[in-house]
């Protein structure tokens, strides 16, 4: 007998709320630096066109390393070392970001920030995937993801609320403490805050039952070994390049789009880019909800991802090429796309549920951050398409059309997982 359905309801509540916790400490900084890139560089007298795209880069190579090594770890060590480790690791970054001095500490400190930020999604997802019954894996994820992307409203908040809290570790300190340096102890903190509830997580029954199997643990390899699994992996990850296309070009470079949609640099004045993060990650995790529910109504998550793929294309045709508004309707626009890129909770539970318990973690972790990580093929591809059309417009268009035409097949071609048992192992 697996362990899979033995936890009792409040044990896996519980869980669930360290987890959902965990990601929203994870969202706040994933996406902190979008908010306060602009004041935090030009504090540190660094060129903000020049290293915004750099920085963000450094943090995203950070992820794609981590989630190698953290998703190793989990199936060979424990998921819930992982969750803990990594929240750990993201949360000391946090703060020693806040009191950078040069351009190469900065790097430093996101690369190490995105090597935390790698584990505590993936380890979260597996842990609830393997505690709860089938039909129900869908909306543990879904809480998780939903309340998760909320830490992106936090961190906007706090970036703009941040002079008391500023001015009272100004006087601990004696040392002058900007707004963007009191949103990254914030966020340091509140990770920190969160380890106190460590005790109150537990492995699942599957990986018990993995220690004394007789079967490779956490060999990336076994990804890799027949044709079937590289494409079955390969389709699990193309499925969340368009969350990233939309994130990390079409919302966090806004301040390239909406003056040339607009024809005039003064929406900036009315519209920053960190509001127009604000508003697409409320979207998302409306998104996230809406999608969850779904998924449930319909018992499948490739339908709903199918919808949601057709609603990325119609939402950014209409950002790029529909007609010039106010601020007030960039905002809903901002929503819209924050809303049809909410199945990123459906887009990990069916990663997870692809593979055996011995390689889970290591596909749960590995799938999202190298969807983070592509998100430098995506801003490299942004960057010589919109030389190439002298066009920042076009070039998204371009780069959203090939994003989205690869999580079409990867959709269509991964299996139905809705109602899958997770208890076997990859030979």
């Amino acid at each position: 007998m697996t362990g899979e359905n033995q936890t009792k309801p409040k044990n896996i509540a519980i869980l669930i709320l360290v987890a959902a916790l965990g990601y929203f400490v994870d969202i706040y900084d994933l996406i902190l630096f979008n908010i306060i890139k602009k004041e935090s560089l030009d504090a540190l007298n660094i060129d903000f066109n020049t290293y915004e795209t750099v920085l963000f880069r450094w943090q995203m190579a950070g992820m794609l390393i981590g989630g190698i090594l953290w998703g190793v770890w989990g199936d060979k060590k424990g998921r819930v070392s992982v969750l803990f480790g990594s929240i750990l690791i993201y949360s000391v970054a946090n703060i020693a970001n806040a009191f950078v001095v040069s351009l190469e500490a900065y790097k430093m400190w996101r690369f190490i920030a995105g090597l935390g930020l790698a584990g505590e999604l993936g380890a979260a997802i597996t842990l609830v995937s393997e505690l709860m019954p089938a039909k129900k894996r869908g909306i543990g994820t879904m809480i998780i993801v939903t309340f998760g992307a909320l830490g992106a409203v936090a961190a906007f908040i706090v970036s703009n609320q941040g002079e008391a809290i500023g001015h009272f570790i100004s006087k601990i300190t004696n040392t002058p403490i900007a707004n963007w340096q009191v949103a990254y102890i914030v966020g340091g903190c509140l990770g920190l805050l969160l380890l106190l509830l460590r005790a109150s997580t537990f492995e699942s029954g599957l990986f018990e039952n993995l220690k004394n199997a007789d079967v490779k643990k956490g060999n990336f390899l076994i990804l890799f070994k027949t044709k079937k699994n590289r494409l079955k992996y390969l389709a699990c990850i193309v499925i969340g390049l368009p969350v990233w296309f939309v994130v990390g070009i079409l919302i966090a470079l806004a301040h390239r789009f909406l003056p040339e949609i607009t024809g005039s640099k003064e929406i900036m004045n009315l519209l920053p880019t960190k509001e127009m993060v604000l508003w697409s990650y409320v979207g998302l995790s409306m998104g996230d909800l809406f999608s969850g529910i779904l998924s449930q109504v319909f018992q499948s998550r490739k339908k709903v991802i199918l919808l949601n793929l057709i609603g990325i294309i119609l939402i950014s045709s209409l950002y790029l090429y529909g007609p010039v508004g106010s601020a007030n309707y960039y905002r809903i626009l901002a929503f819209l796309l924050g809303f049809v890129t909410g199945y990123w909770a459906l887009f990990v539970t069916n990663a997870s549920e692809q593979f055996g318990t011995n390689i889970r973690s290591t596909v749960s972790a590995t799938v999202p951050n190298f969807v983070r990580g592509g998100v430098l093929i995506i801003t490299f591809a942004y960057e010589y398409f919109e030389k190439l059309f002298h066009s920042p417009i076009h070039a998204a268009m371009l780069v959203g059309i090939i994003c989205v035409s690869l999580a079409i097949w990867g959709t269509l071609h991964v299996e139905e997982s809705f109602h899958k048992e997770l208890d076997y192992y990859e030979k």
